[in-house]
């Protein structure tokens, strides 16, 4: 599966009718006046969030949205019908910016709002419009005018309550899995999760959302591995969960995997790591009760972490979880 968070378009709105150049022709009115009608509106180009989508991957295959044209006015002072508008359906969490001046220009977050993006043309006038004291039989009628057009970049970035982050491996699918109703990829390799998983977990209360963001490598910030495409996701958390893997295929120690992973969403962007960010040791099953201690001791005193945002916890066996999940609700809620 490819990692669709990212999307280039081009949207048009539709273009306005052209007014009319008409007399009025009736039978014992040989010589009537002009009532040639003004043209219709063009449709224009709304995006609005959808719930039920949670990837841009609709948009790999079509670039070109298009609005529908006004309808050009006619005699007996008839105006041209006006363009549907049209709406294009995002993720919740979609941001769209100008692919030419890279400017944002809306952040698609409330599926109440219908997100205008470029507007219709307006119709033309009709030589009705044009009738005067000193000219009784004009023939002047104006086309409409063109739809605005615009390059787009659309880029996803999840909207979740909690953040899950760490090198690939680490479990954080199988925690999500664990606690949720989501059932992301979980394997033995890099990179199983390609995509953010979103799971609502059912509080006491509330619920909230947790996303589960693919493994981060060393060098993410600067586009290693699946790079920044991930590391942005982050950034729409309040609360960030820093994964430990306590038994690491490699030389990464928790130690290690803490600090490098400190290094890459430093690296990103400074408020990353303003966020209240705790760190969650997994697989205490495969270690010692005396080796869990003293790994928990060697955090807190080399990285300068309280002991109460240290968690150790095993996402397969659910030991230490009801702890976790309980600090969260109290911490996502508490204002």
């Amino acid at each position: 599966m490819n990692f669709i968070d990212e999307a280039y378009l081009e949207v048009r709105a539709g273009d306005g009718g052209s007014g009319a150049s008409s007399f009025r022709r009736e039978k014992y009115i040989p010589f009537g006046g002009p009532d040639g009608g003004d043209g219709g509106k063009g449709g224009d180009v709304f995006f609005k969030v959808n719930q039920n989508s949670n990837t841009l991957i609709d948009f790999q295959n079509r670039k070109v949205f298009e609005a529908k044209n006004g309808q050009r006015g006619s005699g007996k002072n008839k105006s041209g019908s006006a363009g549907s508008d049209l709406f294009i359906n995002v993720p919740r969490g979609t941001v769209i910016y100008d692919n030419l001046t890279n400017e944002e220009l809306i952040d698609c977050t409330d599926e109440n709002i219908d997100y205008l993006i470029v507007k219709g043309g307006e119709g033309g006038h009709g030589n009705a419009r044009f009738k005067s004291s000193t000219n009784r039989a004009p023939r002047k009628s104006t086309p409409g005018f063109k739809g605005e057009i615009r390059s787009l970049r659309l880029e996803l970035k999840s909207l979740a309550d909690v953040g899950l982050v760490g090198f690939p491996n680490a479990g954080k699918s199988t925690f999500l899995n664990f606690v949720s109703s989501a059932k992301p990829k979980i394997g033995s390799y890099p990179f199983t999760t390609l995509r953010p998983h979103l799971g609502t977990i059912k509080g006491t209360e509330s619920s909230y959302v947790i996303a589960d963001i693919p493994g981060l490598i060393e060098g993410a910030s600067e586009g290693a591995g699946l790079g920044i495409k991930f590391l942005k996701h982050i950034s729409r958390t309040g609360l960030l969960l820093i994964f430990v893997d306590l038994f690491p295929s490699d030389d990464l120690n928790p130690m290690k995997q803490i600090r490098l992973l400190r290094k890459e969403l430093e690296a990103y962007k400074d408020n990353l790591t303003q966020k209240v960010s705790w760190v969650v040791c997994n697989k205490i099953d495969l270690l010692l009760k005396e080796d869990i201690k003293n790994i928990k001791k060697e955090i807190q005193e080399h990285l300068s972490i309280n002991e109460n945002d240290i968690f150790m916890i095993s996402a397969a066996t659910g030991e230490g979880v009801n702890k976790l999940l309980s600090k969260l609700e109290t911490e996502i809620f508490k204002n």
